[in-house]
């Protein structure tokens, strides 16, 4: 031992004398606004020094200076000077450390070696850790070299496949979202809503970098041999004031396949100020490029030019009917029990169909599995307060969160006396659980519920419920495949009643239900092939509607619709494959078949007519379980992705969808009225296909990002309404309906800056969405068979979403907008016909309501950042519609004295404060 010592500091002492004879190096540059990347990436290429630096203490630095022949040190000096930043040079091994505060001493203390000469041989190794097929999680320990795979005394050429979860080292939670990657040569991959990654590496020795949003990010070094498995873990960030704050893999929009795909996480989505001041999930997808909405007061959104039925929300693989609460001012998912939100616009993955414009998951968080903590909210109008913990510690945990709203006394605060006698409120739970059966076998179980009553004037009372359900199994049956298996139950149901008249008192009600079954499986076939496949069956039931009498004296004739049920099934497979560094491809096919099923008696018409009560010829009769009408096809997914350089790349897409369930409404927004129809021998199913391209391009080391994306989309079967169309409690309503076609185009524009003391985005979207009926055997002709607008046609928006954060615990959050007003039909003129005036109506959708404009503004406050205290408290305080503006939501005529005359609805015409107090523990 002691010869191992002398030997070690002979080496040492030389190493040290030849140190002193070499020179740091000279540098000629000019720098002209140059990033700190750009300077680092100069000095690198003429000394051969390696710097290693932090890009979030350096990423607002921009260097103008000149140098000739300058020693690395004064370079140093002059660069860094009043910066904060410090740097060290250790000429042994040409390698410059740049710190903030604290400067890195790169000599070892006097009398190192006598204090250390009595510990042994195995303190003084490099740990190294094997993980070959069995699952392992390292925890944050940077002093080891991970070896992965099966040893082999010498690493063959080729490429291997790693694998593992990420979790939080502190609650144990699965981290979605995180980024594992490599630099050179660059590959990353992020996990998904399990906590997953799978990442795809040349055989060798690697850096392996791990990060997330809000946590500590973390650097490992590896040994890949072979196809193997790395669990993780990561610690809270709690003391970086430039977090990032949107998505923590600044490449991942330029780097991943898929195009169309916005990602958020609930720290950004807290950041946007929204009416009431809580935290709104589906108003911050609104700030997007190529999502809109037709109003204030309304959850519903139009994709890429898509119907509000067109997109598909999941909590958790279970179908979100009506996501909106209290009139459409709050969203219906409780954003205390949600990890993240993602929206795929196009290159919508092969497993998910049904909808025609965009699929938005979900995802929930799964608990502490550490310890029980809980959070609180209380505002003007709603509450809500969430509790999570172990069950069994490390192993399994839950989450449960409720909210409820008190908003009467504001509608008491109404100038009309009518309406201070109306109410409104409602209330819904979550439930989340997850438990680890063995270190291969998982289990997840959501539970949600919620509820919404609200009466108008006092005579008539309405509500609606939505109740989801999801079991899902995640079996990892080796390194190269895993599957998850789930069961979904989803239910939305509404009523009306009235009372205010005993005779004539009714109740009106609406009920569909939906039984899901997948299981989808993901194949690593080596390491240029990932391959996803499965199957997937849902069972449809709707109750269209009931007309009954209320109470004993009520003369209302009942009527009730039958019941409709049906069956859609599907397969898919699909493939990404890196064709090369460069150029990858995801090419997916998925087979849907729908079966509508019987009983049902449905009613015949003649061909070449329009549907209409003139043109009905017969009425047959199916029995149960009877297939009455078979829709099937291939649906087509290809996504292209090429890389011009680290920074900038070009994509491409090409999707198509079927869709057999369609949402019937008389109004533009969601609705608790609103009719769900499945496709039937009469009413076909929705077919979209969509082409789309894509620029992206990071600057300043990933800092900002931009994108540029353009698309054009066809629709088949598009349905619209007749002219003074009847859709409630209608026994014919297929000849209240006619099919179109449909086209969309437009182009979205996003640039974002992730993180640092001012961070958000700037969007904008150019988008039209044009209609055609040109079927004279359908029906009359709408508007002569030319294209006209679709109801939420709006060609233009404008988004700005801005945060600075002054200090820890001070921030400020800026919402502006701007959008085309959308499409209305407005009476011209009036004729006398059959002996009596009548109202002459301008072309379908030929004028528009004025342009909408609105900011919000958001004062964010933190309690102090003490760890031991009890509760860490906050204040959102802020301004919704700060300037006031009377925006118009619908304009709408009346008949007055022999008069026709016209007026605009405004929701928010005025500004309106609200402050919210956060608590948790």
């Amino acid at each position: 031992m002691k010869r191992v010592l002398v030997c070690y500091i002979a080496c040492l002492a030389l190493l040290t004398a030849r140190a002193q004879e070499r020179q740091p190096g000279q540098l000629t540059a000019n720098f002209n606004g140059a990033s700190f990347e750009q300077f680092v990436q100069e000095v690198e290429k003429q000394t051969g020094y390696y710097i290693y630096y932090a890009p979030l203490q350096t990423d607002s630095l921009q260097i103008t200076a000149s140098f000739l022949n300058s020693p690395l040190t004064v370079v140093l000096e002059q660069v860094l000077q009043n910066t904060g930043l410090e740097f060290a040079l250790d000429p042994v091994s040409a390698v410059i450390f740049i710190s903030q505060g604290q400067k890195i001493s790169t000599s070892l203390p006097e009398g190192f070696f006598h204090q250390k000469a009595s510990q042994s041989a195995k303190e003084q190794q490099i740990v190294i850790d094997h993980f070959e097929g069995n699952t392992n999680r390292l925890r944050e320990k940077e002093d080891k070299v991970v070896e992965i795979g099966r040893k082999t005394p010498t690493i063959t050429p080729g490429m291997a496949r790693i694998s593992g979860q990420i979790r939080n080292a502190q609650s144990g939670e699965l981290i979605i979202g995180a980024t594992v990657q490599i630099d050179e040569p660059f590959s990353g991959a992020a996990t998904d809503a399990l906590g997953n990654y799978t990442l795809s590496l040349p055989k060798g020795r690697h850096i392996l970098k791990v990060r997330s949003v809000g946590m500590q990010s973390r650097e490992y070094r590896i040994i890949l041999y072979s196809d193997g498995r790395l669990d993780l873990e990561l610690r809270d960030q709690v003391d970086q004031l430039k977090a990032v704050v949107i998505q923590a893999n600044r490449e991942a929009n330029v780097t991943q396949t898929s195009m169309g795909v916005e990602k958020m996480d609930i720290r950004a989505i807290r950041k946007v100020p929204t009416v009431m001041g809580e935290p709104d999930v589906l108003r911050v997808m609104l700030t997007l490029p190529g999502v809109k909405t037709v109003g204030e007061a309304s959850t519903g959104f139009n994709v890429r030019g898509g119907s509000v039925d067109q997109n598909l929300i999941l909590f958790n693989e279970a179908t979100v009917y009506n996501p909106a609460h209290l009139f459409g001012f709050f969203s219906a998912i409780n954003s205390d029990v949600i990890e993240g939100v993602e929206l795929y616009k196009s290159s919508i993955p092969a497993r998910y169909g049904g909808r025609l414009s965009s699929v938005l998951k979900i995802s929930p968080r799964w608990g502490n599995k550490k310890k029980v903590e809980g959070k609180a909210g209380i505002g003007l109008l709603t509450s809500r307060f969430t509790i999570e913990g172990p069950i069994v510690k490390d192993r399994s945990s839950f989450i449960l969160g409720g909210r409820a709203t008190y908003s009467n006394w504001v509608l008491r605060l109404l100038d009309n006396a009518e309406f201070r006698n109306s109410s409104g409120s409602f209330h819904d739970l979550n439930l989340n659980l997850t438990h680890e059966l063995d270190q291969r076998n998982s289990l997840y179980l959501t539970a949600y519920y919620s509820k919404d009553q609200f009466k108008l004037r006092s005579d008539t009372l309405w509500g609606y419920e939505n109740k989801n359900a999801t079991l899902k199994w995640k079996r990892i049956f080796s390194n190269k495949l895993e599957g998850e298996f789930t069961t979904s139950f989803s239910r939305y149901n509404y009523g009306v009643n009235s009372d205010s008249e005993p005779i004539s008192a009714f109740a009106l009600s609406f009920d569909i239900n939906q039984v899901n079954g997948q299981a989808g499986f993901i194949y690593s076939l080596d390491a240029r092939h990932t391959l996803q496949f499965g199957l997937s069956a849902i069972h449809y039931k709707l109750k269209p509607g009931s007309f009954l009498p209320l109470g004993e004296q009520s003369e209302v004739r009942a009527d009730v619709l039958e019941p409709e049920q049906a069956l859609e099934t599907a397969l898919y497979l699909e493939d990404e494959f890196d064709v090369s560094d460069k150029l990858t491809l995801t090419l997916g096919l998925r087979y849907s078949l729908y079966n509508y099923l019987g009983p049902k008696q449905v009613i015949s018409y003649a061909s070449g007519l329009p549907r209409s009560e003139n043109s009905m010829l017969d009425t047959v009769a199916y029995a149960a379980g009877s297939f009455i009408k078979n829709y099937h096809g291939p649906e087509y997914r290809l996504s292209a992705r090429y890389l011009l350089s680290p920074t900038l790349s070009v994509k491409a897409s090409v999707n198509s969808l079927r869709q057999y369930i369609h949402m019937l409404s008389n109004t533009t927004a969601v609705s608790p009225t609103d009719i769900w129809k499945l496709s039937d021998p009469n009413i076909r199913p929705q077919f979209g296909q969509q082409v789309s391209l894509g620029l992206y391009k990071n600057f300043r080391n990933g800092l900002i990002e931009t994108s540029l994306e353009g698309y054009y989309k066809k629709i088949n079967d598009y349905l619209d309404y007749k002219g003074g169309a009847e859709l409630i409690m209608n026994h014919a309503i297929e000849a209240e309906v006619i099919n179109t076609e449909g086209k969309a185009y437009g182009a979205e524009f996003m640039v974002k800056k992730s993180s640092g003391k001012l961070n958000g985005w700037l969007s904008y979207t150019y988008s039209r969405t044009l209609l055609r009926m040109d079927d004279p055997n359908a029906g009359e002709l709408i508007n002569r068979g030319n294209w006209y607008p679709a109801n939420h046609d709006k060609p233009h928006d404008v988004t700005l979403i801005g945060n600075y954060r002054f200090s820890h615990r001070f921030s400020v959050s800026l919402n502006c907008t701007y959008s085309t007003g959308r499409p209305i039909t407005l009476p011209i003129g009036k004729y006398w016909y059959a002996g009596s005036e009548r109202v002459l109506y301008a072309d379908r959708n030929s004028y528009r309501i004025p342009d909408y404009f609105r900011t919000d503004i958001a004062l964010n406050i933190e309690g102090n950042h003490n760890l031991k205290q009890l509760t860490h408290n906050s204040w959102t305080i802020g301004v919704y519609n700060a300037t006031g503006r009377r925006n118009v939501y619908s304009t709408y005529f009346v008949s007055e004295g022999g008069a026709i005359k016209g007026y605009r609805l405004s929701i928010f015409g005025t500004i309106i404060p609200f402050i919210n107090y956060n608590i948790r523990f």
